[in-house]
């Protein structure tokens, strides 16, 4: 998968990714200028917003260059076909 998905969980919009290693999801907004992020291009297990180029790690939400810089995660949980999202926190 080259992009991921959005979808609205409890209100807040979450990017979800399916790579090799698993399934992750993140904040679906940029903190720099509310940019979709499940929008962006993954490229070994990084997503690039689309609107400006900032950089996170999908697995962990953090920001490539400032890691002060983090995407809020969520737990997933994969069971058959279905995936489920939950709140982190």
């Amino acid at each position: 998968m080259d992009k991921g998905r959005e979808f609205v969980v409890d209100g807040q919009v979450v990017a979800v990714f399916r790579t090799e290693d698993g399934v992750f999801a993140v904040d679906g907004i940029c903190p720099h200028a509310g940019g979709p992020i499940a929008q962006g291009m993954v490229r070994k297990d990084v997503v690039t917003c689309p609107w400006h180029g900032w950089q996170y790690d999908i697995r962990t939400g953090c920001h490539q260059i400032n890691p002060r810089i983090c995407l809020k995660q969520f737990n997933v949980t994969v069971e058959g076909d279905g995936v489920y999202i939950a709140n982190s926190g």
